[in-house]
């Protein structure tokens, strides 16, 4: 077959599959729509959780990250990062006591407020573990791949924590407009 027709046909067959994706209701993941157009980022940002999670919020286009105390009570929202606990449990030994096997473990505690006191998401702990096989021939590969899998359950815990902002709604108090007094 002549590459000319090839590319022809190659190009036919795209049309009837974006036809039929879009027609079973497929669209790309889009960024959240947030309740707040600026978030103080009451965490470290230096932290390897902290770049990350302040390289997400800045890539929706939509959230300015302020990080400057005397920002804190003119933000809209004020994200807290309660704690970040990262574990190595061994979960296996071989005959003669050497770790075999362990398990990483990386937790969250985060909650989203207002300056006023507000809570629009509670105290939420995310959680995520990795197993790891051990072996001592190999120890500096197995740190390196130790690095991967935290990062890898880090990205995820970034993931979910934008997720949850996406889905916030703000108590209805926190919309309303005091009346003034007559």
């Amino acid at each position: 077959m002549s590459t000319p027709r090839r590319h022809f046909l190659q190009g036919l067959w795209a049309v009837p599959l974006t036809a039929g994706l879009s027609a079973c209701g497929f669209q790309l993941r889009s960024v959240g729509d947030y309740p707040f157009k600026t978030l103080y980022a009451n965490f470290s940002i230096n932290s390897p959780l902290g770049v990350e999670l302040r390289r997400n919020l800045l890539g929706t286009g939509r959230i300015e990250v302020w990080s400057e105390p005397a920002q804190m009570l003119k933000a809209d929202a004020i994200l807290d990062i309660l704690s970040e606990e990262r574990q190595q449990v061994v979960v296996g030994i071989n005959a003669l006591g050497q770790v075999r096997e362990l398990q990483l473990r990386l937790r969250v505690r985060f909650r989203l407020r207002t300056p006023e006191g507000v809570t629009w998401i509670d105290a939420v702990e995310l959680a995520q573990q990795r197993d790891l096989s051990f072996t001592e021939t190999a120890a500096l590969s197995k740190e390196i791949e130790q690095g991967m899998l935290y990062r890898d359950m880090q990205t995820d815990i970034v993931q979910q924590i934008m997720r949850r902002l996406a889905m916030v709604k703000p108590p209805a108090k926190a919309l309303a407009v005091p009346a003034s007094k007559p």
